[in-house]
């Protein structure tokens, strides 16, 4: 487990290896910004999710612990806040949010309700464990290169390496030592195949109760589209797809391929202004000596972590005035960009994910 004393001794290992006060642990130089900037990498989100919940301590902290189904834009904007200013925040930022998560994982603690895969009933879980959060870190890290690959000119081998390497400063956010990581690229990709053949993932009826709400729950307006979906099931492994009950057939697989064509198409011709996501542009106004980034960039950071600027909390001027000039952006935003357009639910969706029975 990682405890406080843990995460302070990797975050004096991450200062010295960080970029600087004002770029934060990366910097602009950084492959990790290069990659994470980009809005395409929504594409991964679902994925990044079920994989996460295909771990049975995951599923049961978050179906006990969390506010995912109640407050689904809540968990969207808290978890891109902290995962967005770890990576675009200034150092102190950053640093604070390492210790935001550790302590709000120090809470997250209880009993397995029933035995899923290895994890017996009555066994313990903490969100803290040292497998449970290499796991979660690898989700984000593989998933984000896939949904960059998917639509922009893949990373070569040694760019690979030089983003694990990265990866593994960001995994000191998390308390994650350079013994608890794979030493490189290879070795992470070798680590990735093992768990998704490994009995630890093995998707529970909470897992599965979890996915149904989020991709076809009660709430019509807050479901992916179709194509969304079927694009997500397409980037699982075969066994956690069929463990989450999810079927992709000849329509789904159309629908998935056509959105995916057209997003090649357009998404890398978009300016910079909509293609990257807000706290990449604070964090560019941040290094220009920019006390305070624009209303377009605030109103992406309202999009993308819930609040109008990564390093600064509170009400930033007349916060009435602030949401209207962000609705009225957003809704130009979209009405320029195409690209956004195709991210309203699809009205006749109905997600195939199947509620179990526990066996």
């Amino acid at each position: 487990m990682v405890a406080e004393k843990d995460l302070e001794e990797s975050l004096d290992t991450l200062r010295a290896n960080a970029a600087g006060p004002v770029a934060g642990v990366f910097g602009p130089a950084s492959l990790t910004w290069q990659i994470d900037r980009e809005a395409v990498l929504f594409l991964g989100a679902g994925r990044a999710l079920l994989l996460q919940l295909a771990h049975p301590w995951v599923a049961a902290a978050i179906a006990e612990h969390s506010r995912t189904l109640a407050d689904p834009i809540g968990r969207f904007h808290r978890t891109f806040d902290i995962v967005f200013t770890m990576v675009f925040g200034s150092l102190d930022r950053a640093l604070l949010s390492s210790r935001q998560l550790h302590r709000r994982h120090s809470m997250i603690v209880g009993e397995m309700p029933e035995t899923v895969g290895p994890f017996a009933a009555g066994s313990r879980y903490c969100a803290n464990d040292i497998p449970a959060l290499r796991w979660v870190h690898a989700t984000l890290v593989e998933t984000a290169l896939m949904a960059h690959d998917l639509v922009l000119p893949p990373l070569s081998a040694e760019e690979r390496d030089r983003y694990w390497s990265e990866a593994r400063l960001y995994g000191a956010l998390f308390g994650l030592k350079g013994d608890d990581l794979p030493a490189d690229w290879s070795g992470f990709v070798a680590y990735t195949k093992a768990m998704a053949q490994s009995e630890t993932l093995t998707v529970g009826p909470a897992a599965r109760e979890i996915a149904a709400q989020i991709f076809s729950g009660a709430r019509p307006w807050l479901r992916p589209p179709r194509w969304y979906c079927a694009l997500t099931a397409s980037m699982l492994p075969e066994r956690l797809r069929a463990g989450f009950g999810f079927e992709l057939d000849a329509r789904a697989i159309r629908s998935a391929d056509h959105a995916l064509r057209w997003i090649r198409r357009v998404y890398p011709k978009l300016p910079g202004r909509l293609r990257y996501v807000g706290p990449y542009q604070e964090a560019q106004a941040r290094l220009r000596g920019e006390a305070r980034p624009d209303w377009m960039t605030r109103c992406l950071n309202r999009a993308w972590i819930g609040r109008p600027q990564m390093d600064v909390r509170g009400k930033l001027g007349s916060r009435g005035k602030l949401v209207a000039a962000c609705h009225s952006g957003a809704r130009g935003a979209r009405a320029r960009n195409p690209f956004l357009r195709a991210f309203r639910p699809h009205d006749g969706f109905r997600a195939r994910a199947k509620r179990r029975a526990p066996e």
